[in-house]
């Protein structure tokens, strides 16, 4: 079969732009906006927990808010993008950011932060399928394409490290709101660099915004995952199934509506091509599998082990630079060998890491979590480098912004689903703990507010249940890892066979 992957053809723009790796610099600052403010709410769960006192149910949707409505808009966002121009949503968008990062962080009720976090999707939104799309215009070598893409990820994994080991120092001396307003420097540099390095670029004649299509993919998308989620916490109960219905139909309903529009929101032919539908595909399960590590991590850090913030961002720093070294070599090493056998073998390589996470106990040793951590980065860094640059270089550059919203949104679904599925697994097996009598209830809904309750409880109580509590939390979490595991795994074996013949272009 011959592969999908190849540039446009002779008709494309192939002279090197000027000044394309300074513009580069400024894309990957939004990267950044994005990946320390996903990495600081970890750290700050337990204080958020215990200020704002939210149940269970509410602390998840502290988590998965934001990936609800991001997931949701992302197609449409990345469509605007190519239509009014992908540099002017990028900085309104960084702005936007910036400022609603003052509303979480002075958020004061479970409920405003929940209302914020989402806002914060929709300005999150923007970001990322822009950015995407402007390197898919910026570099038209194949091989600069894939440089510009490792570190594009790399940013994205040194956020990462950077967000929990700054956080931690602020939590340590400030109070929780101010791992938000981190967010304010990078926002103004990236907005006044940017509006005098980037190149405005935008889809010629791309038809109108179809503001139905719209609203049906943000019904859609958030219907489904709601309804997954309700399910996974509560069983299959009549709100669940009518948001699943809901959502079903109207993600129907947007397919039907983009096979009929002249010029739809999202190229539906898009997924005729193995390769593009393949990299989402393993993009989606993999995000799956690891957002529920990645949420419970700081927590079985600071509330399980007891180190302080900063000491438990230090200890996520291999996953980091595994993840930066990986995105950097991907594109190389992919042509060496193959794109299934590096987006396969990164994959086979986290599931593993998750599988030898499935014996750790509340006092493993650390050898163990930094060896696991640093497997899933690098395998992390060498999938989501190679996808992305299958699923950039599977498409025209005039339709980079819906391919990168897709990209974006397969990632964005994973999230809000393993948060949810992964999530709820941890919370239904914790809130079973064998609690002595004069446990107050608030300690079952999580073991932050076990923590807290601890605090007002005699000694003689407080120790067997904070000692309950804290394994009945590990044993959710090695639970989870292991379900993370089998996904993984079973994503490794699906790219095997969905990227057969896939190559990245040379010239």
């Amino acid at each position: 079969m011959t592969s999908a992957i190849r540039t446009a053809g002779p008709t494309e723009e192939t002279a090197p732009r000027p000044g394309r790796w300074l513009a580069l610099s400024v894309l990957v600052l939004a990267v950044l906006l994005v990946a320390v403010d996903a990495t600081v709410l970890g750290l700050a769960t337990p204080y958020i927990s215990e200020d704002l006192a939210p149940t269970g149910s509410q602390l998840l949707w502290i988590g998965d808010v934001y990936s609800f409505v991001l997931a949701g808009l992302l197609v449409s966002m990345g469509s605007l993008g190519d239509r009014i121009g992908r540099k002017r949503i990028l900085l309104y968008g960084a702005a936007a950011f910036g400022l609603i990062s003052v509303l979480n962080a002075y958020a004061h009720t479970p409920e405003v932060m929940i209302a914020a976090r989402a806002l914060l999707g929709v300005a999150g939104a923007t970001l990322m399928p822009a950015t995407l799309a402007l390197i898919r215009n910026l570099f038209h070598d194949p091989r600069e394409r894939s440089l510009a893409i490792g570190i594009w990820g790399a940013t994205a994994s040194a956020g990462t490290a950077v967000g929990p080991i700054l956080g931690g120092l602020l939590l340590e001396h400030f109070w929780w709101g101010s791992v938000f307003l981190i967010n304010l420097p990078v926002m103004a540099v990236l907005v006044v660099v940017g509006i005098r390095m980037l190149p405005e670029s935008r889809t010629p004649e791309p038809g109108p915004w179809d503001l139905p299509s719209v609203a049906l993919s943000l019904a859609g998308m958030i219907g489904v995952v709601y309804a997954v989620k309700e399910t996974a916490s509560h069983g299959a109960g009549a709100p669940a199934l009518a948001a699943g219905l809901l959502g079903a139909t109207a993600l129907y309903l947007f397919v039907r509506r983009q096979l009929a529009l002249p010029k739809p929101l999202l190229d539906m032919r898009l997924f005729r091509s193995r390769g593009f539908s393949g990299a989402v595909l393993a993009d989606l399960l993999t995000v799956l599998g690891l957002s529920g590590l990645v949420f419970f991590l700081s927590q079985y850090l600071q509330l399980v082990q007891g180190r302080r913030p900063f000491e438990a961002g230090l200890a996520e720093l291999p996953a980091a630079i595994g993840a930066v070294v990986a995105g950097l070599i991907a594109g190389r090493t992919a042509r060496r060998f193959s794109v299934r056998s590096v987006v396969a073998g990164g994959l086979a390589a986290i599931g593993l890491a998750l599988a030898a996470l499935t014996v750790i106990g509340q006092s493993t040793g650390y050898p163990l979590l930094g060896t696991a951590l640093l497997m899933v980065g690098a395998g992390a860094g060498f999938s989501f480098t190679v996808t992305a640059d299958v699923i950039l270089s599977s498409v025209p550059k005039e339709q980079a912004g819906a391919a990168s919203a897709v990209s974006e949104t397969a990632y964005e679904l994973g999230a809000a689903l393993g948060i949810a599925i992964l999530g709820s697994i941890v919370t239904g097996v914790y809130r079973g703990f064998p609690a002595p009598e004069g446990t107050p209830p608030s300690a079952r809904e999580s073991l932050g507010s076990a923590v807290e309750a601890a605090t007002h409880m005699p000694t003689a109580t407080a120790a067997p249940m904070l000692d309950a509590a804290r394994e009945s939390f590990v044993n959710g979490l090695t639970l989870a890892a292991g379900t993370g595991a089998a996904v993984l795994l079973a994503a490794s074996a699906a790219a095997w066979f969905m990227l057969k013949d896939q190559r990245l272009d040379n010239a």
